[in-house]
């Protein structure tokens, strides 16, 4: 359960130093935009997502098991994290955050981060494009420029929403979503080592400034972005408001753990390493515990992120810590300015998220596998939109579990390298 930042730094070079601070300072300006994205697309404040990142992304790389693991707010927690905020309120978030930091603690003192294989690749694959949906869903608002006060949490409720008000749509928005969307895409094939989604998010929100056009910012809407950390501060703690969030709390821990470990994988297979993921399930915790201690969101390995970090030369841990101190940096000194991204942009920026969080390459191949993994899959899918995370994965998991007791000479599943 030692850190890999222990071993990585008995052989650390000043070569290796250069090039995680190049990777570090690439993937902070990758994290800006997205998790300023995540945390309005998750009902709360947008400063929420930078606190995020700069105090779990620290803490993930200073504990975590995996070499180039990248952690901070995914889209991942953007389902469970709206319907917690709508149900408990915010500071309900934050304690359901803390429990589950706590919960992610025993599980890796308990060594229980190897358990992963033996969750069914379809459950995470049906929750995972279920979750995509929710997401893309929650984004046409400002996509589309609708004038909707506040939309439900439940995905049935949403639509009906946007769908009532659909005539208060602006043709303005829809173009600056459109811009965002396909430029991002166009310049990530033509410069993919680029941070593309500050780039182009960045230039399209100064135009709309330049020219006045009507589009609304994080500034008009939330007000400006602090240039400070918050206090840290406990949640107000009472045994009653434990039990009632307990079911978040464990929600969140599983998708904590499910997503930094896979991520822990996807860069194992990049870099040809072996990832810990005791220690990895630990510093998840530690990093959901300091983000519920400074108000922030839930946590996790980045996959996208982590990918990213990669692809950018990143050798050891070093390069996490850099990119949550550059975060830091530029929220002391660059705050105002990024208020005023424009909210049309930063919502193509999450509907294109969820895109490739759906990884739709991969559908075809889903349709060839066994006709109790294609039901597992679509059931986990149509449970997560149509009721909650909740309910999708103690399905999901349960009847997964049941499927493999009939395999029991099928081997655990040969994880694919997810590509969100």
């Amino acid at each position: 359960m030692k850190p890999k930042l222990i071993t990585t730094l008995q052989s650390y070079t000043r070569a290796d130093f250069l090039s995680d601070t190049v990777a570090g300072l690439t993937v902070a300006l990758v994290a800006i935009p997205l998790s300023i994205a995540i945390a309005i697309a998750s009902g709360a404040d947008p400063a929420k997502g930078i606190v995020t990142v700069i105090v779990a992304g620290f803490l993930v790389s200073l504990l975590g098991g995996s070499k180039v693991q990248i952690g901070g707010p995914t889209g991942a927690f953007i389902v469970v994290v709206y319907g917690v905020i709508a149900e408990h309120g915010y500071d309900g978030l934050v304690l359901a955050t803390l429990m589950a930091g706590i919960i992610l603690l025993i599980a890796g003192a308990l060594r229980a981060g190897s358990l992963i294989q033996y969750i069914p690749e379809a459950v995470i694959n049906g929750f995972t494009i279920g979750i995509a949906v929710i997401i893309a869903t929650s984004q046409l608002k400002d996509f589309f420029g609708i004038q909707v006060e506040s939309l439900p949490a439940d995905f049935r409720g949403q639509v009906a929403a946007l769908w009532a008000a659909r005539d208060t749509a602006s043709l303005t928005a829809l173009v600056i979503g459109v811009v965002t969307l396909v430029s991002i895409v166009l310049l990530r094939r033509v410069a993919p080592r680029l941070p593309c989604t500050i780039i182009v998010v960045a230039i399209v929100s100064a135009v709309i400034a330049i020219f006045a056009l009507p589009a609304d910012t994080i500034v008009s809407r939330y007000g400006p972005l602090p240039q400070t950390l918050p206090m840290p501060a406990l949640p107000v703690l009472s045994f009653e408001r434990v039990v009632e969030l307990l079911p978040s709390a464990l929600v969140i821990a599983f998708l904590a753990a499910v997503e930094s470990l896979l991520s822990a994988m996807v860069a194992d297979r990049m870099i040809g390493s072996r990832h810990r993921p005791n220690a990895e399930v630990i510093a998840q915790g530690a990093a959901n515990v300091g983000s519920a201690l400074f108000g922030g969101l839930p946590a996790t390995g980045a996959i996208a992120r982590t990918a990213k970090n990669v692809r950018a030369g990143a050798k050891t841990p070093v390069a996490g810590l850099i990119h949550a101190l550059a975060v830091l940096v530029i929220m002391l000194v660059a705050a105002p300015l990024a208020g005023h991204l424009a909210l049309p942009a930063l919502a193509a920026l999450l509907i294109l998220t969820a895109w490739y969080m759906s990884e739709p390459h991969k559908w075809r191949g889903y349709m060839a596998e066994r006709l109790a993994d294609r039901v597992l899959l679509v059931l986990t899918l149509v449970l997560t939109v149509l009721t909650n995370l909740t309910i999708a994965i103690a399905v999901g998991v349960a009847l997964g579990l049941a499927i493999r007791l009939r395999r029991r000479n099928v081997p655990p599943s040969d994880w694919q390298t997810p590509e969100r």
